[in-house]
C-alpha cells in the first residue's frame, strides 16, 4: 500500500516536472518579449530574462544558445510565425479586395498592433544600425514576407479591375505607413499618457483605408463595404 502511494506520488511529481519543462520555452519567450520592448535589445540582459521567467540563466541557455537566438525566437513566435496563417486566410478570402484590405488592417491591429509584439518593430527601427545582422534577419523573416502579402492583396485588386494599375513596389508602403505610425505612437506618446488628443487606433485605420481606397479604385470612389469572407 505504502509502495503504491509512493509510486503514485513520484509519478505525479515527475508529470508536474515534465509539464513545467514544456512550459519553460514559452515563459522565457514571454519574459524576453516584455524586456526587449521595455528596455530595447542592447539593454536587455539574459539573466534578467531568466529571472523574470523564474528560472536560472543556465536554464535559459539550455533552450536558447545566446541572446541573439532568444531575440530571433521572440520574433518568430510573435511576428514571422503568423505570416503563413495570414497567407492561407487571405488565399481563401472571397469578398472584394477593398473589403479584404479593410479586414487585413483591422485584423493586423487586433493580432499584433494592439499587443506587446508591436514594440519589436519600434525596437528594430531604433537599434537596426547597431545590430546589422539582426536587421537583416528581421527584413528576411518579417518585412519581406509582410510586404509580399500586402503586394498580393493589391495585385488581386488590380487583376480583378477593382484597383487601378499601381507601382507595387511603392504602393506597399502606403499600406504599411499607418501601421508603422501606430506602432511608433503606441510605444512612445501613447505609452506615456501625455497625449492631449486621444487616438482610437481602429477608427484611425478605418479612415486610412477609406482615404487610401479613393486613390486605388479606378473611378475614384471606394467599393462598398462587404462582410463576405471564408
Amino acid at each position: 500500500m505504502i509502495t503504491r502511494i509512493l509510486s503514485d506520488t513520484c509519478a505525479k511529481v515527475q508529470a508536474k516536472r515534465e509539464r513545467r519543462k514544456e512550459a519553460r520555452p514559452g515563459e522565457l519567450l514571454a519574459a524576453a518579449l516584455e524586456l526587449f520592448v521595455e528596455k530595447g535589445y542592447a539593454a536587455t540582459r539574459s539573466e534578467e530574462v531568466a529571472r523574470r521567467a523564474g528560472v536560472s540563466k543556465g536554464t535559459l541557455f539550455l533552450y536558447f544558445a545566446s541572446k541573439e537566438e532568444l531575440f530571433k525566437a521572440v520574433v518568430r513566435e510573435n511576428l514571422a510565425g503568423r505570416i503563413p496563417e495570414w497567407e492561407a486566410e487571405f488565399a481563401a478570402y472571397t469578398g472584394s479586395t477593398a473589403d479584404m484590405l479593410r479586414y487585413a488592417m483591422q485584423t493586423w491591429w487586433q493580432r499584433v498592433g494592439a499587443t506587446p509584439a508591436s514594440g519589436i518593430t519600434k525596437l528594430m527601427m531604433s537599434e537596426a544600425s547597431n545590430f546589422p545582422e539582426l536587421a537583416v534577419f528581421y527584413q528576411q523573416e518579417v518585412i519581406q514576407p509582410g510586404q509580399n502579402l500586402i503586394r498580393r492583396i493589391l495585385q488581386r485588386g488590380v487583376d480583378r479591375g477593382e484597383f487601378r494599375p499601381l507601382d507595387m513596389e511603392h504602393a506597399v508602403y502606403l499600406v504599411l505607413a499607418p501601421m508603422i505610425f501606430l506602432m511608433s505612437w503606441k510605444h512612445s506618446f501613447g505609452a506615456c499618457g501625455c497625449v492631449l488628443t486621444p487616438l482610437d487606433p481602429e477608427k484611425y485605420l478605418a479612415q486610412q483605408v477609406d482615404t487610401l481606397l479613393y486613390g486605388l479604385c479606378p473611378d475614384g470612389r471606394p467599393l462598398p463595404k462587404e462582410s463576405k469572407r471564408t
